[in-house]
């Protein structure tokens, strides 16, 4: 067999890891890997905490250097160089020398292209001011880590994940932070209520949002920067972040005649093929199939990317070994101060766009034993194929224990799991780490009996009328500190001998604070004739009364 020629278009996590194990694989193989920057393999998700001083040493995110790729899989890196041109009727490259701005072609057997995706940065008048700042490599980390000095006004414009890290991160480092985001919520991939949770704990730590509002030029004044917005509102800045997403940089495959997606990114088969079989994709730039229903799905992550770079060397080295790449969830997780967030699978949106007919329930219960010390509410929803009962994607918000329920859904999905799966997952459990039913049984629980008709719930809450009566279980003296205005206060243990206080008649929408008395309550009722609703998530989701317990 000939030595095998592979050529390798930006490095990082997709393309690196493509490299290192086409390197374990053989020996022979001659890898050169083209990368723009001066940083081949950095810890690119990290960069927003050494901004904010939790990652107290740069060097750590300096996963490794051309000198160590070299020494340590005989890597031919090429940084500062940038690939121009594919000609792929020669199996050749155009590649400059930014340093020199010398050209020169290299021949290729196989070629991966990782070029990555970059920061959007729109067309706003004024966007060319030097206070004005993205994130995606190390040199944008020290050019922000350098500007922002505490005492200084920050505005993040946009809420997704970068934007909600770089929020905390600047506050910790001693900045004033405002948010700017075009959505009504921050991050739209969550939930509207539990995305509340993580507005609230911005607003606690003195972060101010601007929902709803978009920055329409940026003034530069004679000392500060002026962000104006759609409402006619200015927040002056000292610096401003850019964090409104990415886009595939896949200009180079595009010029080459590869074929892309409907969003640009480079369509690949399974085993990271483009439409060149003698050219791989991988990471942010391509799409990929949805793990749960088999569309296509394009999710800028470092752990796909780096999963699809080992995909794509196996299938050249390993031939019918090779396992393809099964596809991607999107599953992603987010700090903000004390509270987490995340989502695996599809959301409601996604399902809705779709057309899938699923359906959904959120609940809440303690991420320990709730008699154990430190007990920290966490609210997970999930949905499912509504036929099947197939677990389709999850979401989960609270202090602690977020990444755990996230990280069991993520593989409940991949498994194929059901919500009746759910109910008899056998977790980890003493009074420190779990419950004995976790919230995920009790998502299971509670999906089931949707699922059996045993209960009907209600994501929204109700205004009181003369069409549905609103019935508070909670105990008398919590219902009256904090009353509903409008609603019947029965406290469940009572209920049984009260049913002469409601009409028969009327529909009954059954509250508590997380759901769970209600519950009870709506079984009850049921069992009575009435025709009843139970409030999923009770009051706490529904941003209610959130200092009081059922």
């Amino acid at each position: 067999m000939k030595t095998q020629k592979l050529l390798v278009i930006g490095g990082v996590a997709a393309g690196a890891s493509f490299a290192a194990r086409a390197r374990r694989l053989s020996e022979q193989a001659q890898i050169t890997v083209i990368e723009r920057g001066p940083d081949v393999s950095f810890a690119n998700c990290g960069l927003p905490y050494y901004i904010g001083g939790e990652i107290p040493e740069r060097k750590s995110l300096a996963v490794q250097t051309a000198a160590s790729l070299k020494a340590m899989l005989n890597l031919d890196v090429r940084t500062r160089t940038e690939a121009i041109a594919i000609d792929r009727t020669a199996k050749r490259v155009l590649v400059r020398v930014l340093d020199s701005e010398k050209e020169e072609w290299l021949d290729y057997d196989r070629l991966m292209l990782s070029p990555g995706a970059a920061p959007v940065v729109p067309e706003t008048p004024g966007i060319d001011d030097p206070r004005i700042f993205t994130l995606r490599d190390l040199g944008d980390m020290d050019r922000i880590a350098a500007a922002a000095q505490p005492g200084m006004r920050a505005v993040v414009v946009g809420a997704g994940f970068i934007g909600l890290e770089m929020a905390e991160q600047l506050h910790r480092r001693g900045l004033t932070v405002e948010v700017v985001q075009i959505g009504q919520q921050v991050l739209s991939l969550l939930d509207a209520k539990l995305a509340g949770m993580l507005e609230d704990e911005l607003k606690n730590n003195h972060i101010d949002l601007h929902l709803g509002e978009q920055v329409v030029r940026f003034e530069s004044a004679e000392k500060e920067l002026l962000c104006h917005l759609t409402s006619g509102a200015v927040l002056p800045a000292d610096l401003v972040i850019m964090s409104i997403g990415v886009r595939p940089e896949s200009r180079l495959a595009k010029d080459a005649g590869l074929t892309l997606g409907e969003r640009g990114h480079i369509a690949v088969n399974d085993f990271m093929q483009t439409s060149d079989p003698d050219i791989y994709a991988a990471g942010d730039v391509v799409e990929t199939r949805e793990r749960t229903m088999g569309g296509q799905i394009a999710v800028p992550l470092g752990g796909p990317a780096n999963r699809q770079g080992r995909v794509a060397a196996d299938h050249i080295f390993l031939a019918e070994k090779a396992r393809p790449y099964p596809g991607s969830l999107g599953t992603a997780i987010v700090r903000v101060f004390e509270m987490t967030a995340g989502t695996t699978g599809f959301n409601e949106s996604g399902l809705k766009k779709s057309g899938i007919d699923y359906d959904t329930v959120t609940v809440r219960d303690f991420h320990h034993a709730s008699y154990y010390p430190g007990a920290k509410p966490l609210n997970l929803k999930i949905f499912w194929e509504k036929g099947s009962g197939r677990l389709l994607g999850a979401q989960a918000a609270g202090q602690e224990g977020v990444d755990k329920r996230l990280d069991v859904l993520a593989t409940a999905i991949t498994a194929k799991m059901h919500i009746d799966d759910l109910c008899h997952l056998e977790l980890a459990y003493a009074p420190p780490f779990g419950s004995a039913k976790d919230v995920i049984n009790i998502a299971g629980f509670t999906a089931t009996n949707m699922h059996d008709e045993l209960l009907e719930v209600t994501s929204d809450f109700p205004d009181a009328s003369a069409d549905v009566q609103l019935l508070d279980v909670r105990p008398n003296a919590i219902s009256n500190m904090t009353p509903v205005p409008g609603a019947i206060n029965i406290p469940y243990a009572a209920l049984r001998s009260n049913l002469d206080k409601l009409d028969p008649k009327k529909p009954v929408v059954a509250f508590c604070f997380v759901g769970k008395n209600s519950y009870f309550a709506s079984r009850l009722l049921a069992q009575h004739g009435f025709k009843v609703k139970s409030l999923a998530g009770g009051l706490s989701v529904n941003n209610r009364q959130k200092s009081i317990s059922c």
